[in-house]
């Protein structure tokens, strides 16, 4: 584990979100969260980007072993590896967001450096409805 913060859980819990979290990064983009639990997600996402960029069967199974669905891993090796591939390391970005409205939680949001989610195009021939 990255940081030392319990974040209130034990660790097979704390260990089981963070995991959820990463999958979401890698499947969304971007995730929303409070600022302490993005600060422990964002290592844990930059790792498997690294195992991602050496593509082994080795680095598959270790990911399929940390995230939560297979989708996710396919998206890691097969777009994210490959776009970070001249990067040496910082592929995530924290940016503060302010207090919660609720409980005034500190939230952040937690993306990669660069790479913007694809939204699928539409075709010419279908016209949108207006």
């Amino acid at each position: 584990m990255p940081g030392t913060r319990k974040l209130g859980r034990t660790t097979d819990h704390r260990m089981l979100m963070l995991r959820g979290m990463v999958t979401l990064l890698i499947e969304n983009g971007q995730i929303e969260t409070t600022l302490t639990r993005a600060k422990e997600v964002a290592p844990l996402a930059e790792k498997m980007i690294t195992l991602g960029k050496k593509n082994t069967l080795a680095t598959r199974k270790e990911a399929y072993k940390f995230l939560t669905k297979e989708s996710a891993v396919f998206k890691l090796f097969n777009e994210m590896a490959p776009f970070f591939s001249e990067r040496n390391g910082g592929y995530t970005a924290v940016y503060k967001l302010g207090p919660r409205r609720g409980d005034g939680a500190e939230m952040a949001l937690v993306k990669f450096v660069g790479y913007e989610k694809k939204e699928p195009e539409k075709k010419k021939d279908e016209k949108e409805d207006k």
